[in-house]
């Protein structure tokens, strides 16, 4: 049979997999550990849950190169880019003076361009190539959103109208080299995993690559990270800082445990367990990454059992002590056995 040698210009380009220039470590964050450099990617939350208060944050740290909640270093400053739908451009100006003022952030010479057009619908290639040239123009590392509802007239619940809509934002990270940011609503109906309440189609969470979830209970809000291709940091508490003597901005509570988490009992419980099962030594990043505990309610759980005489800490990690509490138990009770029957 006859080989066909001839080469067929208008294929798809291609290259060797060893010849694609690998990503430098330093290069992996736009804010660490909260999103990835270059990700696309939601921040959901219910309504009133301060989700564009974060991502202004964001947007803001961003272009001014200062940590990010004041507490999470921008690996890869530059200008941003913002579009908020819902709220007037005077409104978008006091709470950027805030966070200004906040951080003492001089705005004039502050790289944050804010997209003023009164309607934006991406649903329409005319604005998708007006966004594209804004982008092309400006050069920015972060484009922001905000809500993706007030961009479309799709049906969010359609995964072939929303897909369509993704991936033209997923053109505009590759084309253009930048990190894109949707601020997203949740649903009322409670899932296990904050990114399944996402409201709409499921393909809204597979999407990101970087996602946020505020979630807001008994007037604590808490924020969830995840990654596509890199480890999340423990939720952590947030608080809308809201005062006469002071500036308006969202601060990050450290060393707090989310009420959402087991009790003390219950960690007791699923700590001895999990040792039994193992039935060896567990360094203590092990038994955190099998249960999903906060760090140091997990240290202070270990301690307190290590008190006890429940379990010991060994070379290899944490362990049993045997006899535990419980053999204890059932030899005092065969002791007193033996003693009524010697009786």
């Amino acid at each position: 049979m006859a080989v066909n040698n001839s080469i067929n210009n208008d294929a798809l380009p291609t290259t060797l997999a060893a010849d694609i220039e690998k990503q430098p470590p330093e290069e992996k964050w736009l804010i660490r550990p909260l999103w990835g450099r270059m990700a696309v990617g939601i921040i959901g939350g219910a309504p009133k849950c301060c989700k564009s208060w974060l991502a202004l944050d964001m947007a803001l740290s961003i272009a001014s190169s200062t940590p990010c909640l004041d507490r999470f270093p921008v690996e890869q400053a530059g200008p941003a880019l913002i579009y908020l739908a819902e709220d007037s451009t005077a409104m978008v100006r006091s709470r950027i003076d805030n966070i200004c003022s906040h951080r003492n952030i001089n705005i004039q010479q502050l790289p944050l361009h804010v997209i003023t057009a009164p309607s934006l619908r991406l649903d329409l290639r005319q604005d998708q190539q007006r966004l594209m040239n804004t982008i092309e123009n400006l050069q920015p590392n972060m484009l922001l959103l905000d809500p993706l509802i007030r961009l479309h007239r799709l049906d969010e619940n359609s995964s072939s109208d929303i897909s369509g809509m993704l991936a033209y934002f997923r053109e505009l990270q590759r084309t253009f080299n930048l990190a894109v940011i949707l601020v997203h609503h949740s649903s009322k109906k409670y899932r296990k995993h904050p990114g399944q309440s996402l409201r709409g189609s499921s393909d809204l969470h597979a999407f990101g690559d970087s996602n946020a979830y505020l979630v807001r209970k008994n007037n604590v809000l808490s924020l969830t990270i995840e990654h596509r291709s890199a480890p999340a940091p423990d939720p952590f508490l947030l608080q809308l800082i809201s005062k006469k003597d002071k500036n308006t901005h969202l601060e990050a509570i450290s060393d707090i445990c989310l009420p959402e988490q087991k009790s003390d009992s219950s960690l007791k419980d699923d700590v001895m367990k999990l040792l039994k099962q193992k039935n060896s030594a567990l360094y203590r990043q092990d038994i955190r990454s099998h249960l999903r505990v906060n760090n140091q309610r997990l240290g202070q759980e270990l301690n307190k059992l290590e008190a006890q005489a429940l379990i010991i800490r060994t070379k290899d990690g944490w362990k049993l002590n045997k006899p535990t509490h419980l053999d204890s138990q059932n030899n005092s009770t065969q002791l007193q056995l033996s003693f009524s029957s010697n009786c």
